[in-house]
């Protein structure tokens, strides 16, 4: 199977917290959304223009919903943010010193 790249832009992010030992509000994990990128314009027939444009053309529609608890990454992700996110097959082993379960 071919890899893909779709691009996405966080439409928000919200903490969620608890509380440590001394009572004091933590963040215990933060939830993404995401959704797929899309012109400020209308789109060009055969998909050229910026960058937003063309992968829009192809990935019109895509949502993603993810919670992290990995604290190195709580605020990280702002709202309004771009990232690209690549989809591979799973059975492809990781590169040698990634460690997956970190996110």
């Amino acid at each position: 199977m071919t890899t893909m790249r779709a691009k996405m832009l966080v439409m928000s992010v919200s903490a969620n917290t608890g509380t440590d030992g001394e009572g004091k509000s933590v963040t215990v994990s933060e939830q993404l959304r995401l959704a797929a990128v899309g012109p400020n314009r209308a789109y060009n027939e055969d998909g050229t223009g910026d960058e937003d444009n063309t992968f829009s053309r192809w990935t019109p529609c895509a949502n993603l919903d993810i919670t992290i608890q990995n604290p190195a990454l709580f605020g990280q992700f702002k709202y309004g943010d771009k990232f690209y996110v690549d989809f591979t097959p799973a059975d492809v082993p990781a590169t040698e010193g990634q460690n997956a379960t970190q996110g």
